[in-house]
């Protein structure tokens, strides 16, 4: 969920590291240490001047878009699975 969570950052802008972690802790804990890992084995990035130093912006491929567009497909049966789920803890 969370490599998602970065593709769903990334579509709708570029973004660097910092900015993407603040943009999903609302919904999920993550850290550098968890975030950096991901952004390695989805990385298509490029760097540019922020206040006189370099700052290294993430961007999603046409990939990482087929990858969101397949989850989407998915997201009705996993819903699905996760309301059976809490449908059984209430019992």
């Amino acid at each position: 969920m969370l490599e998602l969570c970065v593709l769903a950052v990334l579509r709708k802008e570029d973004s660097y590291g910092y900015q993407i972690i603040k943009d999903v802790s609302d919904l999920i804990e993550i850290s550098e240490s968890t975030l950096y890992p991901i952004l390695r084995r989805l990385e298509k990035s490029y760097t540019t001047q922020y206040n006189n130093r370099l700052r290294k912006y993430f961007h999603l491929t046409e990939e990482g878009r087929q990858y969101l567009k397949n989850f989407d497909k998915d997201r009705a049966q996993l819903l699905k699975i996760l309301d059976y789920i809490a449908e059984e803890d209430e019992k």
